[in-house]
């Protein structure tokens, strides 16, 4: 873990911990002005997909497909991070009420988000 990462944890811990307020965690978050990567699947490698991405500030990362006549190089290391992301999603799925979105109002669906993944981290602990 780098040390920008850490910094970010213990940001994210203080604000869990209720020892700053959200505006202050947003302050400090966004401060840290790091490069944002777009993971994306293979059917989504197309030229006009990737330079939406590319638009929108995103540095996508995607491997070609094998039939491309001039393929570009993507980080191999974060795109095989990608299928962490996948299993979360599949492990959130198990709260049924983060998909059915029981919560009218965001502050509470965010905040059952945050349980689920706080609790998801916990079991993996323990």
């Amino acid at each position: 873990m780098t040390q920008q990462e850490q910094a970010r944890l213990r940001v994210l811990n203080n604000l869990l911990a209720g020892y700053m307020t959200t505006e202050q965690a947003a302050t400090l978050m966004g401060a840290w002005q790091a490069e944002s990567h777009l993971l994306m699947d293979k059917a989504y490698e197309g030229d006009a997909t990737r330079q939406l991405a590319i638009e929108l500030g995103y540095s996508p990362v995607v491997p070609p497909r094998r039939s491309r006549l001039v393929p570009w190089k993507y980080d191999e290391e974060l795109y095989k991070r990608r299928n962490e992301v996948e299993r979360l999603f599949r492990r959130l799925k198990g709260f049924c009420r983060i998909f059915t979105r029981y919560d009218k109002l965001d502050e509470l669906y965010i905040g059952f988000i945050m349980f689920a993944a706080i609790f998801d981290a916990l079991r993996s602990v323990v």
